[in-house]
């Protein structure tokens, strides 16, 4: 296997992404939305399509070999896969590779969108192959949540009660979302991968839907909280960085994630295809 530069974030090497799709196109909006959540600090390759401009959809293990080598490091490389035969491709791509290093390569069932978004995030706040695969895998339990689905029967999600450590000092502070989205996928992202830059362990709820505290460096659970724009959340951390730890997350949210908070002014027409009937 050819020898690889991930990109690290504080010197210390991250875990690599592998998308597997049959549609190259899929794979690069995969790629392009997942990297967006973290600003290009996760290495990211796909392996999509096939050389048949006639027939351009499918998937090939060398292909699938080349972008596990792309991004590979002894910390972990995850793959995500579409469909059943790109999880063939994997499984044989798997093949090339020396036992030694087969160990570090995790084929994952997660989906392949919110899989990509969760593992990025959690491979960006420097999380180990475990926690990134954990992540991944409960990746669609906010949109169960949401949908109010009953979550006890996403099976390979792994519940995970925040570690507190009772001997550290505990802050905590109260703030209002006022960000037009809330906390959606990009302020989610900020917000996690803030948390995670700290010692203390911090947890959030949601004050204005009656939420129990979540783990703040969990894309998953953040997202499960369903913050909206006008929403109140506690924040709490415990441990010897947990005042600056709070500083930075309440700057995130009063300055709105560095987002926008104008509505855009679009005239509203009425569509040919949706007559209005009289009330």
């Amino acid at each position: 296997m050819k020898e690889s530069n991930p990109q690290l974030i504080n010197g210390v090497p991250v875990i690599g992404i592998v998308i597997v799709s049959h549609s190259r196109r899929l794979a690069e909006g995969v790629r392009e939305l997942a990297l967006q959540m973290v600003q290009g600090h996760v290495p990211i390759a796909i392996a999509a399509g096939i050389d048949d401009p006639a027939n351009p959809l499918g998937t090939d293990a060398m292909q699938v070999y080349e972008a596990i080598a792309s991004v590979y490091s002894d910390d972990g490389v995850l793959v995500l896969m579409d469909l059943g035969s790109a999880l063939m491709s994997a499984e044989m791509a798997l093949e090339f590779l020396p036992s030694e290093q087969q160990q570090h390569i995790h084929l994952c069932a997660a989906p392949l969108v919110e899989g990509a978004i969760a593992a990025v995030v959690a491979a960006a706040s420097s999380s180990d192959i475990q926690r990134v695969i954990t992540e991944a895998q409960g990746a669609l339990v906010a949109k169960a949540t949401q949908l109010g689905l009953d979550e006890s029967h996403w099976s390979l999600v792994i519940s995970e009660e925040p570690m507190i450590n009772d001997k550290g000092h505990t802050s905590q502070i109260s703030l209002t979302v006022s960000n037009r989205f809330g906390l959606h996928a990009r302020p989610a992202a900020q917000f996690v991968s803030c948390a995670a830059r700290f010692q203390s362990q911090i947890q959030v709820r949601n004050i204005t839907k009656g939420s129990e505290f979540v783990r703040a460096d969990s894309i998953n659970q953040v997202a499960m909280l369903g913050v909206r724009q006008g929403d109140e959340i506690v924040i709490t951390a415990t441990g010897s960085d947990a005042e600056e730890a709070l500083a930075a997350l309440q700057t995130l949210i009063t300055t709105n994630f560095g987002e926008d908070n104008t509505p855009p002014h679009l005239p509203i027409t009425p569509s040919p295809h949706l007559p209005i009937a009289p009330s």
